[in-house]
């Protein structure tokens, strides 16, 4: 038994099963890839994967036990080179971080110009997805850290934190009839075309409940992931927009006007996650406190190590 093993078992997983797509992303040839699955299975007597013919379709149930030994040791493996890293350069490495567009444009910079100016010498990547994907990058490693404010609490593999919590707000053409109310209603709005967020990003579930509970049936023209095609529906006229209010820039967005609504919709937290049972290095351990200040060291540790 290798790593190399353990590393097909894990990719064919991923990959669909699919020996082809296997082989290209561990740089080896399909024959390789089929040889060392056998010879694994030769070794521990039972069959990993169910076949027909030479095509495998999924997982038998010892395969399935399998996968949870796999993708620990491999994490474990993981850890033990990023605790040697850790001493032997504590400033210099990598960090990928997956978020979504409305978190890379507007919470972000300012953290990430912070930790770059600390951290010159770590290369960040930073990595924009939907909120499905960035759990999907977190479970199969290929991010050390998520922030979303979907999607990403309440998976059992990963353990989050509350970053900030904020609320929808409205978004209107300069002297719109909007501005002249008191206070906004969930009729009022709805008696509008509607442009806002896509369906799984920014808070959009608490928007649709909103409106569901009201009883009012709302006409949402257009939905986006980018709160900046929001705005520019809206000031061509297209309708009245819903988004972050962090997505409003006075100076910039001159031709519009920002509307609270925090007594329309409930409140979003957006949260930071890391996958259980990681090691973090320093910079990585800072990062995490810097976008969510409410995270002290201890606190880290303890919920990376499962709460003990």
């Amino acid at each position: 038994m290798n790593f190399q093993q353990l590393k097909i078992v894990r990719e064919t997983v991923r990959r669909g099963y699919n020996l082809t797509e296997v082989a290209n992303a561990l740089y080896t040839s399909q024959p390789g890839v089929s040889k060392n699955i056998k010879d694994l299975e030769d070794e521990l007597g039972v069959e990993l994967f169910v076949r027909r013919g030479k095509r495998l379709l999924g997982l038998t149930e010892p395969g399935k036990e399998l996968l949870e030994t796999v993708e620990r040791i491999l994490r474990d493996a993981q850890n033990l080179r990023n605790i040697a890293d850790q001493f032997a350069s504590r400033e210099q490495g990598s960090l990928t971080v997956a978020t979504t567009h409305t978190q890379a444009r507007y919470a972000l910079p300012e953290v990430i110009k912070q930790f770059k100016a600390r951290y010159p010498q770590v290369h960040l990547a930073l990595h924009q997805c939907s909120p499905r994907e960035i759990v999907e990058m977190l479970l199969a490693g290929e991010a050390d850290i998520g922030i979303a404010t979907e999607a990403i609490e309440g998976v059992a593999e990963l353990v989050s934190f509350p970053c900030y919590s904020w609320h929808h707000a409205v978004i209107v053409p300069q002297g719109h009839a909007l501005t002249q109310l008191p206070a906004l209603t969930l009729d009022a709005i709805a008696a509008y075309p509607i442009v806002t967020y896509h369906e799984g990003f920014t808070g959009r579930a608490h928007i649709d409940k909103a409106f569901a509970a009201a009883g009012q049936a709302v006409d949402i023209v257009l939905s986006a992931i980018d709160a900046d095609v929001i705005k520019t529906y809206v000031e061509i006229g297209l309708g009245i927009g819903i988004v972050a209010p962090m997505a409003f820039n006075p100076a910039k967005d001159t031709g519009l006007a920002l509307l609270a609504a925090d007594h329309l919709f409930d409140d979003n937290t957006t949260r930071l996650a890391v996958h259980r049972g990681v090691y973090l290095r320093d910079y990585a351990r800072q990062f995490v406190t810097m976008v969510a200040p409410g995270v002290d060291e201890k606190v880290l540790q303890k919920a990376l190590n499962g709460g003990e």
